[in-house]
């Protein structure tokens, strides 16, 4: 069995069906895990790893976890050593974390990845860059306005398809030859801001007009939903990403034996969400 944690997420949920379209029994952890968005035939429970005691029940003959941690338990120091603690003592084998691009180019903390690297599971760290679906934020604005706005408009960054992240994952879940294997994921090419409203407008067929942020701006429109020290980390990184970020890698193909998907698959794919 394998377990999967973060299981209603951008990458959760496809990864979750991919595993079960694959035959593998498969339990969809989940701070709240609606019926209807599990495949039939998935094992639900509701835990939160910030209270690793709640995950004790899920793991109960799990041989693999996928540990997807969320920005509030990372803001408010969660130890991943402790779930990690209970997976192990519960008899999983195999642990695949989804890590960030940024750890390896020394713009996010390893700490997440030295708990599982020190945990005596065997392991894989996959460090995606960031999501195609993180335009999703813009939806009302288009919504209602047409409009984008963000920050930094033409800083183009090789951000990466949730639904290839979890196909990634599905992967080194089922296979133990990628123990011990890091994996960066990006998307095939850099896009900027702007290109990514460009291709949203031609997914609906409709003008959207691109307005920049000053960095302030952004800001203060981040702090309502992401904590403070995470919304200064990641405005560095949209506004002077280093090298590391810029680089295109070839993990994504080489896994899959297929390309990665560009921008424009997802925005025509996830139009409804701009309509």
């Amino acid at each position: 069995m394998i377990v999967v944690t973060g299981a209603t997420g951008n990458v959760g949920q496809p990864l979750v069906r991919a595993l079960a379209a694959a035959g593998e029994r498969v339990t969809a952890v989940s701070r709240r895990v609606p019926a209807n968005e599990v495949p039939t035939g998935v094992r639900q429970h509701q835990g939160d790893l910030a209270e690793p005691r709640s995950l004790a029940p899920a793991l109960d003959g799990a041989e693999a976890l996928f540990l997807l941690t969320s920005g509030d338990f990372v803001a408010a120091g969660g130890d991943l050593g402790r779930a990690l603690e209970t997976a192990r003592a519960a008899g999983v084998r195999r642990v695949v974390l989804l890590s960030s691009q940024g750890v390896g180019t020394g713009d996010h903390s390893p700490e997440l990845e030295d708990a599982v690297t020190r945990s005596g599971l065997d392991w894989t760290l996959l460090r995606p860059g960031g999501f195609h679906s993180n335009t999703l934020q813009w939806a009302d604005g288009v919504r209602t306005r047409r409009v984008v706005t963000a920050p930094f408009g033409d800083v183009a960054l090789p951000v990466v398809d949730p639904a290839d992240i979890a196909e990634v994952a599905a992967v080194a879940l089922r296979d133990a030859a990628h123990t011990g294997k890091v994996y960066e994921l990006t998307g095939p090419a850099p896009v900027s801001p702007r290109q990514q409203a460009a291709a949203i407008a031609d997914a609906l067929g409709e003008p959207v007009r691109f307005v920049e942020q000053s960095r302030d701006e952004a800001r203060a429109a981040m702090a309502r939903f992401m904590p403070e020290p995470i919304v200064e980390r990641t405005l560095d990184i949209l506004g002077t990403p280093s090298a590391g970020l810029l680089r295109v890698s070839p993990d994504v193909e080489r896994l899959l034996d297929r390309p990665a998907r560009p921008f424009t698959e997802w925005a025509a794919r996830n139009a409804p969400a701009f309509t």
